[in-house]
């Protein structure tokens, strides 16, 4: 029998469900395995994780049912729960689990305390329980390359407002120097954050690895929001230009 540990995290979006995660697998020795269920292969969290601590197994949910049915023992399983996710459905409830909820501190009374063995402060967001959920608009970015000021200019508008009442962004760029960068936006938290990912500079051509983007909120103009950002991409000649400028420099001035 398995001496497996299984841990369910959920909470509002943007409360830090994947902050606290990262946090967790930065501090745990135990092999370590991550799912989020409901997920589709445009996840920018799943992409995260397999980038940041590729120690990690990341799990597709077409791979959950064999792999989760023949852990290592001493594992850490660590199932990140979507705000989308109903609680109550089957794949939740029938995984025994140990249930964290990471939490905005004014969040007093929702279904997550109900749903909750441990209850984490997260990030102070507002969360209305009784307001209608929003929407989730995702699309891959694989392949695409992003002039930095183009890209920069989108990212303000949307997150202003231009394209609806933004709550979340989250998303992976590709940049013409070869560097892939995560950027994060919670609405009521100070501006947009950049991340460089820890990853071997592109510069052969179109990059293979996956990039892409997620806006949860409400009233998303969506074809307006997707043509915004194929606008900032940039052409195959401007890529291969950027990319032989950038394969003359010495190594050191990728090294951060």
């Amino acid at each position: 029998m398995t001496t497996a540990s299984v841990i369910a995290v959920s909470g509002p979006s943007g409360s830090g469900k994947t902050t606290w995660i990262s946090q967790l697998l930065n501090d745990s020795p135990a092999q370590a395995f991550y799912l989020c269920p409901g997920s589709s292969n445009i996840s920018v969290d799943l992409a995260r994780i397999g980038y940041r601590f590729p120690q990690v197994q990341v799990i597709s949910e077409d791979q959950a049912q064999q792999t989760l049915t023949s852990l290592p023992d001493l594992a850490m399983v660590i199932l990140e729960l979507g705000f989308h996710l109903d609680l109550n459905s089957p794949l939740i409830t029938s995984l025994p689990s140990h249930r964290v909820a990471v939490l905005p501190p004014n969040l007093t009374d929702s279904e997550w305390q109900d749903w909750a063995d441990e209850i984490i402060p997260g990030n102070d967001i507002v969360v209305d329980p009784a307001s209608k959920p929003p929407q989730l608009w995702c699309t891959s970015l694989t392949g695409q390359v992003f002039d930095p000021s183009s890209l920069d200019e989108v990212l303000i508008e949307l997150t202003g407002g231009a394209y609806g009442n933004v709550q979340r962004v989250k998303g992976i760029f590709e940049m013409p120097d070869g560097r892939a960068f995560y950027v994060d936006f919670v609405e009521g938290l100070p501006g947009l954050e950049y991340t460089e990912l820890n990853l071997p500079p592109w510069l052969e051509g179109r990059p293979h690895r996956f990039s892409g983007i997620e806006v949860v909120g409400q009233n998303l103009e969506q074809a307006t929001i997707a043509q915004a950002f194929l606008d900032s991409c940039l052409s195959d000649g401007a890529i291969a230009q950027y990319q032989q400028h950038y394969q003359t420099l010495p190594q050191e001035v990728f090294t951060r």
